[in-house]
C-alpha cells in the first residue's frame, strides 16, 4: 500500500505557478465573459485541428488568424498589472478595446488578402496603421505572458533597426524607415508572420494539445506512481523518483516551471518527510524537471523551431538528441545517487510503495506516447502525429472507467491546450519582430563575425561565449524566444568555425534551458524552492551541481558530433553510450566526493578528468579515461579493503 504524503493543493500549485511562470497568471474570469473566454479558446483550439486535418491555409492566413485569436484571448485573460494575475478580476475598460483591435488585426489579412497581394509592398494609410497596431499589441501581450526581458529586447531591437546610421562602428546600417519597418513586420513573412509563429500556429499548437489530453487521461499521477514502483526502494529513492516522474511529465509539459510544480508538489514533501534537505529536495526536482523539455519524443517548443530553422524533419532532431538526453539525466540520477549513499538517505520501504498490480494494469495510459513516437518513426508528418496521438489518447482513455474522458473532459482539454498556447504565441511573434531586424539589417552576420573576433576564431571560446549569452538571455526568458535570439546571432558563428548546423542549434537550445537552474535568476530552481521552503539562491546551486552533465555535454557534442548520431555507425555509437555512461559516474563521484566510499580531493580530480576523456567520443581519449576509470575502481577497492577493520574471532 503506497504511503500518502502531505503535498500541494491545486491552489497551492496555481499560486506558485502564478508568481514564478507569468503564462499561469491568467483571470478568473466569471458569468458572460468567462463564457466567452471558454468559447474563444475552444474556437481557437477547432480551428487549428480544422486546419491540420483539412490542410493549412496560406502562410499569411494561417499566422494573422493565429495570432488575432492569441493577442484576442490574451488581452481578456491576462491583466495589465501583475498583482492581479490568477485572481477573479474583471476585464478593464481598456482590455475589451485592446481584444476589439486584436480581432481586427487577425482578420485583416483574411479580408483583404486579394488587395494586400496586388500592392506588392506599397501601404495604404490603413495598412500602416494596422501593420503598427500589430507590432504595438504583440509587445504588450508578450510583457502580459511571458515577461518584460524578451519585450525590452524587441524593443531594442526595433530601436537598433530605425537608427542604424547613428550606430557605432561596424553596427551602423542604413536604417530603416517606420513604413518600410511596417511592412516587413506584418505584411511579409520576414517579422512577426515569420517562421516562428508559422511554427505556433502549426507543430507547437498541436503537441500543447496533445499533452493537455495526456493529462485529462491521469497520466500524470501514474507517471509519479511508476516511478516510485521503479525507483522507489534504491537508496535515495524519493530523490530518484523525482527524475524519473520528471523525465516522464516532460513529455506532457512544455515549462520547467510548470513541470517542477505539477511534480514536485508530491515529489518534494515525499523528501522532506524522509529527512532530505531541503535545499537538495528542492535541486533535484528543478534539475530533473528543467531537463524535461531536453528529453525526446516531445521536446520543448523551441525543438520544433529548430526543425523548421534547418530544414530537416523533427524526429532526426529528437533521434540525434536521445544520447544527450540519456546522459543527462544519467547525470542527474549517478550524482543523486552518491549523495545519497555519503549522506545515508534510504529509500521507501516496502509498504510506502504503490500495488504493482494495480500500476501494470495502467500501462495502457502509455500508449499514446508510444504511439506518438511510432508514428513519426513511419515519415508521417508532425501535425499528423500529433492529431492521431490525440485521438488514441481518448481511445485509450475509455479503457478504464476511472480515466474515461467524458464529453466535457474532452472540452476542458481542448480550452487548456488553447490557453497553454498563448504564451507560445506571444513569444514567437516578438521573436519573429527581432529575427526580422537582424535579416534585415544584416544584424546576425556582423554579431557572429564581432563574436568571432572577441574569441580570436577559436571554437573553445566562441562556445563558451556562446553559452554566457545563452544563459543570460533565458534569464526570465521563454525558451522558444531564447532560442530564435540565439540561433540567429550566436549559432551562425559556431557554424562558421565548421560545425554541423545540428550540433550548433542544438548547442544554444540545452544552455537556454539550463537558464532555469543557473542561479542568480533560475525560476525553476526557485520554483522549487518555495515548495521545500529551501534558500532560493543554495537550491541553484544544488540544481547546478546536480545538472553538472548539461555543463558539459553540449560542448562534448559539438567537439565530436558523433554524439548526435551523425556520420556514425551503430556498433560505435553503442560505444559511445558505454564510455559516456562510465564518464558520468566518474564525473559525479568526483562532484560529490563519494564513490565506493569518500574520496580524497585528488581521487575527485582524477575522477572528473577521466570521466571527461571518457565523454569525448575519441579513441584514444577512451582508453586513457577507462584505465585510469579502472584503476580509480581499483585503488577504492584497496582502499575500503584496507580500512575494513579486522573481526576478532575468539576461540
Amino acid at each position: 500500500m503506497c504511503k500518502k504524503y502531505e503535498t500541494l493543493t491545486e491552489e497551492q500549485q496555481q499560486e506558485l505557478l502564478q508568481k514564478y511562470d507569468p503564462e499561469a497568471g491568467a483571470r478568473k474570469l466569471m458569468g458572460i465573459v468567462g463564457w466567452i473566454a471558454f468559447l474563444g479558446l475552444l474556437t481557437f483550439s477547432l480551428f487549428q485541428v480544422y486546419t491540420s486535418v483539412f490542410g493549412v491555409l496560406t502562410a499569411q492566413l494561417q499566422r494573422s488568424i493565429h495570432l488575432g485569436f492569441a493577442l484576442a484571448l490574451i488581452f481578456l485573460l491576462f491583466p495589465a498589472r501583475k498583482k492581479d494575475r490568477g485572481k477573479k478580476h474583471q476585464v478593464a475598460w481598456y482590455d475589451f478595446i485592446l481584444v476589439g483591435a486584436s480581432v481586427v488585426v487577425g482578420a485583416y489579412w483574411p479580408l483583404f488578402i486579394d488587395a494586400l497581394v496586388n500592392r506588392v509592398g506599397r501601404l495604404t494609410d490603413m495598412d500602416f496603421i494596422i501593420g503598427l497596431l500589430a507590432i504595438l499589441l504583440v509587445l504588450e501581450a508578450t510583457r502580459r505572458t511571458v515577461g518584460l526581458p524578451i519585450m525590452i529586447i524587441a524593443i531594442v531591437f526595433i530601436i537598433y533597426a530605425i537608427f542604424g546610421p547613428y550606430m557605432p562602428g561596424s553596427l551602423a546600417h542604413r536604417g530603416l524607415e517606420i513604413e518600410r519597418l511596417v511592412h516587413t513586420m506584418f505584411y511579409t513573412t520576414e517579422g512577426i508572420l515569420g517562421t516562428p509563429l508559422g511554427v505556433s500556429a502549426t507543430f507547437i499548437f498541436l503537441f500543447l494539445l496533445f499533452g493537455s489530453f495526456l493529462i485529462k487521461t491521469g497520466v500524470g499521477e501514474y507517471f509519479n506512481d511508476l516511478a516510485i514502483l521503479i525507483a522507489g526502494r534504491s537508496a535515495g529513492g524519493p530523490a530518484k523518483v523525482a527524475i524519473f516522474s520528471s523525465a516522464l511529465q516532460g513529455t506532457i509539459s512544455g515549462s520547467s516551471v510548470a513541470n517542477v510544480v505539477t511534480s514536485g508538489a508530491f515529489t518534494i514533501p515525499m523528501m522532506k518527510n524522509l529527512g532530505y534537505r531541503k535545499e537538495f529536495a528542492g535541486a533535484v526536482e528543478a534539475s530533473s524537471s528543467t531537463g524535461g523539455q531536453l528529453m525526446p519524443p516531445i521536446m520543448g517548443a523551441a525543438a520544433f523551431l529548430m526543425a523548421e530553422f534547418i530544414g530537416i524533419p523533427y524526429i532526426e532532431i529528437a533521434k540525434a538528441a536521445a544520447i544527450p538526453a540519456i546522459l543527462y539525466f544519467v547525470g542527474v540520477w549517478i550524482v543523486t545517487h552518491f549523495e545519497a549513499k555519503k549522506t545515508g538517505l534510504r529509500g521507501l520501504s516496502k509498504e510506502e510503495l504503490p500495488d504493482r498490480k494495480v500500476i501494470l494494469k495502467k500501462l495502457y495510459l502509455l500508449i499514446p506516447i508510444v504511439a506518438i513516437v511510432v508514428l513519426l518513426m513511419t515519415g508521417m508528418s508532425v501535425m499528423l502525429a500529433a492529431l492521431y496521438s490525440i485521438v488514441i489518447s481518448v481511445l485509450v482513455s475509455a479503457v478504464s472507467k476511472e480515466t474515461r474522458m467524458s464529453f466535457r473532459d474532452i472540452f476542458d482539454a481542448l480550452v487548456d491546450g488553447a490557453r497553454t498556447a498563448l504564451g507560445v504565441a506571444a513569444a514567437t511573434a516578438a521573436a519573429g519582430i527581432i529575427v526580422g531586424v537582424v535579416t534585415k539589417t544584416g544584424l546576425g552576420l556582423k554579431l557572429a563575425n564581432g563574436l568571432l573576433d572577441i574569441a580570436d576564431g577559436a571554437l573553445l571560446p566562441t562556445l563558451f561565449l556562446t553559452m554566457i549569452a545563452s544563459i543570460i538571455l533565458g534569464m526570465g526568458s521563454p525558451t522558444t524566444a531564447n532560442y530564435v535570439i540565439t540561433s540567429t546571432i550566436a549559432a551562425p558563428a559556431i557554424i562558421m568555425l565548421g560545425v554541423p548546423d545540428l550540433s550548433a542549434h542544438l548547442f544554444v537550445f540545452y544552455f537556454g534551458i539550463i537558464a532555469d537552474i543557473t542561479p542568480p535568476v533560475a525560476l525553476a530552481a526557485f520554483s522549487a524552492a518555495a515548495i521545500s521552503g529551501g534558500e532560493p539562491i543554495k537550491t541553484g546551486i544544488d540544481s547546478t551541481k546536480l545538472a553538472i552533465a548539461a555543463f558539459i555535454i553540449p560542448y562534448m557534442f559539438v567537439l565530436s558530433p558523433e554524439l548526435l548520431l551523425i556520420d556514425t555507425t551503430w556498433y560505435y555509437a553503442i560505444w559511445m553510450v558505454l564510455t559516456a555512461f562510465f564518464g558520468m559516474v566518474a564525473i559525479g563521484a568526483g562532484v560529490v566526493g563519494y564513490w565506493f566510499q569518500k574520496i580524497s580531493w585528488i581521487e575527485r580530480i582524477l575522477a572528473i578528468g577521466a570521466g571527461l576523456l571518457l565523454i569525448y567520443p575519441e579513441g584514444f581519449s577512451d582508453i586513457i579515461g577507462l584505465v585510469l576509470f579502472l584503476g580509480l575502481i581499483g585503488f577504492q577497492f584497496i582502499n575500503k579493503k584496507h580500512n575494513t577493520p579486522k573481526t576478532q574471532v575468539s576461540g
